[in-house]
């Protein structure tokens, strides 16, 4: 076939991808050429529109290295990431809801005794975490892997800071939940931060409207033989950025009171001599298949 015309272009590039010997592989492509061209027919971009957007295209994937990861924030800032999460997080009763990875997870953080400090010498207001991790039914999970960080109450992360020496982690760390499914540990209250926005991802933001900001939040990834890894945020109560949310993630039961308590006895028995916060949060993570 020849002579194709904006009416026969799509049904062309179809019976070509027919072809391909792997039923995922043509079913994808064959749902990108239908929705793309779909998309190009309603907005109707002129040449000078469709060499910006691949301009765009071009330089989301320059900003792309080990550090950073352009089109994962693009993901993020159109909701794609968080489509793709629920989709694959139909979850039951019991279970908590998840959320985005986010770009500054570290694999190897260490892993720390249960109470310890995971931002010493990090200036900042003291935060005193508490919680458990079940399964659907409330049963304690022991030894279940808690994995938590969050930025400072500057809004960076420890790796955003190259100064840092390197192999020195800062709020963030491992934990083994207790014969009870319990853990605890002290912090520093993070802080709500923009993404990063000085890229074509910003750009974008700012053409539409959009601030780039998250509101505060402390990531936690839970995991345990058996079940099925939770990747998730608490998020603190009252933030101004709650319900705009830069890359969506906010969900209503992810949310709690971070509460404010005047200098003295902490929850570890411990005494603060300065105001601190505390967070306490229930996990319950879905069984395997």
């Amino acid at each position: 076939m020849r002579n194709f015309d904006e009416t026969t272009i799509t049904e062309a590039v179809l019976a070509r991808v027919a072809n391909a010997a792997d039923p995922r592989v043509r079913a994808v492509s064959e749902a990108l050429v239908r929705h793309l061209h779909a998309f190009v027919r309603e907005i109707e971009p002129s040449f000078s529109e469709w060499e910006a957007a691949i301009g765009f295209l071009t330089g989301t994937g320059a900003l792309c290295d080990d550090k950073r990861q352009e089109f994962i924030l693009l993901s993020d800032t159109l909701g794609v990431s968080m489509l793709v999460d629920a989709i694959n997080h139909r979850l039951p009763d019991g279970a908590t809801e998840t959320t985005v990875l986010g770009p500054f997870f570290v694999a190897a953080a260490p892993e720390l005794p249960l109470g310890a400090d995971m931002s010493p010498g990090v200036e900042g207001d003291p935060l005193y975490v508490t919680g458990s991790v079940t399964d659907p039914e409330g049963r304690p999970i022991t030894g279940a892997i808690v994995d938590t960080w969050h930025s400072d109450d500057d809004g960076y992360y420890d790796v955003q800071k190259p100064a840092e020496e390197e192999g020195h982690f800062a709020m963030r760390g491992r934990f083994r939940t207790d014969a009870q499914g319990r853990f605890h540990f002290r912090t520093i209250k993070p802080a709500a931060y923009p993404i990063p926005h000085d890229g074509p991802v910003g750009k974008m933001l700012e053409a539409q409207g959009r601030h780039p900001w998250r509101p505060a939040h402390v990531h936690f990834m839970i995991s345990a033989p058996g079940y099925e890894t939770l990747v998730t945020h608490i998020f603190e109560e009252g933030d101004r950025y709650l319900d705009s949310d830069a890359v969506f993630g906010v969900k209503d039961s992810l949310i709690r009171a971070w509460p404010r308590h005047e200098a003295g006895q902490a929850p570890d028995a411990s005494t603060s001599a300065v105001p601190f916060h505390t967070l306490t949060y229930d996990f319950g993570l879905k069984r395997l298949d």
